[in-house]
């Protein structure tokens, strides 16, 4: 369930990086609608930044998870 629902949320950040970068949205692209959103600077650069943190968890979904801190 855990992997899940991290992979959902990597998506879901990977979205929010194209929208911040192309103010394009990938999930309204797929499922139909405008993909086109207009935001202010301040916004695409918060989008931004949680799509590249969405980038750095991938690594987090190839790590055994039965390794815990002792």
């Amino acid at each position: 369930m855990g992997k899940v629902a991290l992979t959902l949320v990597i998506i879901g950040a990977l979205n929010w990086l194209l929208v911040g970068l192309f103010e394009w949205d990938l999930v309204t692209a797929i499922l139909g609608g405008d993909v086109h959103r207009e935001s202010s600077g301040i916004s695409r650069v918060i989008y931004t930044l949680v799509g590249l943190s969405g980038l750095y968890c991938l690594k987090y979904l190839f790590t055994d998870e039965t390794r815990r801190a002792k």
